[in-house]
């Protein structure tokens, strides 16, 4: 029997669920659901089995709903997602992430919150907002939003966040206190000597190998770190363009990376050339290799927001992007050719892949 295949989509009006059962070869779409609400991120806690989906407005403020059924239906809270009265005004939740039998949520204005019941109930976690940078924090383009969670795979203590247009932290403490992971990434749009923060990091991933090895996208490069991100390599040469968001990494082999590099912050934010292509590096970074068998060649001016590429775990693994104009396009064989899944979705936010 083929596995079932389950893409999460979030978009600008709502969460779809894009089905596969055939090896994916087909495609079968479902939704809208979490009532339309934009969501920024869908993600799946693989001790339960409970699907989480971020969003929220600025008419709405921040939700996070959740589905234990796949999908099929969801219930959502709000509670205790705020800073109070006194505080800036939540308008959205960028990332849900489980870890260690908890839920984090990143928000906007960046913040983190931990859940210890299943999503029902949020507590702020007051140590990353008192760092004592906090006064120097500045947005970028999308605004000033926690928007990557990585928990450590064994240590329930330890966690880093990436922050636009901040950079990376990490704790070792459950959150009590946080360090700036910041040190060799460029900000060409600040001035010498760059401070500990201010880097816009705009996607962090781990490696399949060993916590202590990440990767990044930033505004200005893409990096790698063995360190845990004490200290960072650009890894950039061969690639297009040092601006883009999205970056995902290979479930076993630590070497692979994807990345769609667009054409920069000031040009328009789309694919180099209208020419549609993802990259992957196969060697940790020394190398790239493009691409784009399957993909429009010219005039798609296509942009691909942070959260909006996965892959699954199947071999050989397959890797997915949706474009902020509704495209959906997927790969069964590592990046070297795509075909189009569905191309009249709202615009995408987020996509993830589960196997069920």
């Amino acid at each position: 029997m083929a596995d079932r295949i389950l893409l999460l989509v979030g978009t600008k009006k709502g969460a779809f669920i894009v089905e596969s059962r055939d090896g994916r070869r087909s495609w079968t779409v479902h939704g809208p659901t979490c009532d339309g609400y934009p969501i920024q991120d869908i993600s799946r806690d693989a001790a339960t089995g409970t699907l989480y989906a971020g969003g929220g407005s600025a008419w709405y403020g921040p939700t996070v709903f959740r589905s234990d059924d796949l999908g099929k239906s969801w219930t959502q809270s709000s509670d205790g997602l705020t800073y109070g009265d006194d505080g800036p005004k939540i308008t959205g939740v960028w990332n849900v992430t489980a870890g260690h039998g908890a839920i984090h949520a990143g928000v906007g204005p960046a913040g983190l919150f931990r859940s210890e019941d299943g999503g029902r109930t949020w507590a702020h976690v007051q140590g990353l907002t008192d760092h004592p940078t906090r006064p120097t924090w500045e947005p970028g383009a999308g605004g000033l939003i926690l928007h990557t969670i990585i928990p450590h795979p064994t240590d329930p203590d330890r966690m880093w966040v990436a922050i636009s247009a901040v950079g990376t932290f990490e704790t070792r403490d459950g959150g009590a206190t946080w360090e700036p992971r910041n040190h060799g990434v460029r900000a060409g749009f600040l001035p010498d000597p760059l401070p500990v923060t201010g880097q816009c990091v705009h996607k962090l991933v781990m490696a399949a190998d060993e916590p202590e090895h990440l990767y990044q996208q930033n505004h200005c490069g893409q990096y790698r770190s063995f360190d845990g991100g004490l200290t960072w390599q650009d890894i950039g040469a061969g690639l297009p363009s040092e601006f883009g968001f999205p970056m995902v990494a290979h479930p076993r082999d630590p070497k692979t990376v994807w990345a769609i590099p667009l054409n920069g912050a000031e040009q328009g934010r789309f694919m180099p050339d209208g020419s549609a292509a993802v990259w992957r590096t196969e060697d940790g970074g020394d190398s790239w290799i493009r691409g784009d068998t399957g993909l429009p060649q010219r005039d798609a001016y296509l942009g691909v927001l942070r959260e909006a590429m996965a892959r699954d775990v199947l071999d050989p693994v397959g890797v997915y992007f949706g474009t902020s104009t509704g495209q959906l396009y997927g790969s069964r064989d590592g990046g070297d050719a795509w075909q189009p899944i569905v191309t009249t979705l709202p615009p995408i936010y987020s996509v993830e892949a589960i196997v069920v």
